[in-house]
């Protein structure tokens, strides 16, 4: 049976990438540390790292125990942080994964501020990357994609909006445009999202394959400013007015499309899992909120 502290020994070996800087890392030995973890790959009988020179790094075995390592660890802190948590005083970490709406952003300062031992853990991921940490129990929820797999999650729907649009060169032959069409998209290179579910939903809104656009390349979060993908002249960006944060290069702007596409997001969690106080928290007050918004013509 794994142990978790030889856990995160494993973990602090592979972030460093030298059994020496993990032995410094974790105060401890560099011989105690390599006996420990040799004893690991003999008990799981794999070999998790591949020694060569002075840098180790992670064989596939290796990877895989590696995010697996990442999880369990990650779960054992925040239940032991849980149970430690004084019945009057709620301390704790709310794990929320996805990109974040700005309702759920005035919530969180909302529950911070009535309970000032709360805090937050955003974690920026795709739908499959966040869905499967919530499975696994390292995030409390999850923003996804309405309709929500109601058998497996229970759900509160957001009020945000997101219009589908492009990030597109401010002139050219675009200049003056205030939509996009469907034909003004089949005339241009797109960077579009690389999951399934929206490719399919952006198809049934043209009416058309995506063999039939010229697709240049996709993405599945985007980091930072997408104006590169624009001005380099790789594709314009298809994407939603909700992941746009004003830092975009004065060479490009967003036309949304038309007819519009637009989609709804919902706070997920797992059906019939027992949330932590924070979490349980948290929860009351997005619906608090929305109940708020619902009497007060919507007025948070």
């Amino acid at each position: 049976m794994m142990d978790v502290r030889v856990l995160r020994y494993f973990l602090a070996v592979a972030r460093e990438e030298s059994f020496t800087g993990a032995a410094e890392a974790l105060m401890m030995s560099q011989p105690t540390l390599s006996k420990q973890i040799a004893q690991l790959e003999h008990e799981l009988g794999k070999t998790l790292f591949e020694r060569g020179g002075r840098r180790v790094t992670l064989t596939e075995d290796g990877m895989l125990l590696y995010r697996r390592a990442e999880e369990i660890v990650t779960l054992v802190d925040r239940t032991e942080r849980e149970l430690k948590t004084d019945e009057h005083d709620v301390t704790g970490e709310v794990a929320v994964g996805g990109h974040i709406p700005g309702f759920l952003l005035r919530a969180a300062a909302r529950t911070h501020k009535a309970h000032r031992g709360i805090r937050f853990y955003w974690h920026n991921g795709d739908a499959t990357d966040v869905s499967e940490r919530l499975q696994h129990g390292t995030l409390d929820f999850a923003v996804l994609l309405q309709p929500v797999d109601v058998v497996r999650y229970d759900f509160v729907p957001l009020p945000d909006v997101a219009r589908w649009g492009a990030l597109v060169p401010a002139g050219g032959e675009l200049a003056g445009r205030s939509v996009l069409t469907v034909d003004d998209l089949k005339h241009m290179p797109l960077a579009v999202h690389h999951r399934e579910g929206l490719q399919r939903e952006f198809s049934l809104w043209a009416g058309a394959d995506m063999d039939e656009f010229d697709v240049s390349a996709t993405y599945n979060v985007l980091n930072g400013s997408p104006s590169p993908f624009v001005t380099s002249g790789l594709g314009c960006v298809l994407t939603t007015d909700d992941h746009l944060d004003g830092g975009e290069s004065a060479d490009v702007r967003f036309l949304p499309l038309d007819p519009p596409l637009e989609t709804r997001c919902a706070l997920v969690y797992r059906r019939h899992a027992a949330l932590s106080k924070s979490a349980a928290i948290f929860l009351d007050q997005v619906k608090q909120s929305l109940q708020s918004m619902h009497e007060g013509n919507g007025k948070e």
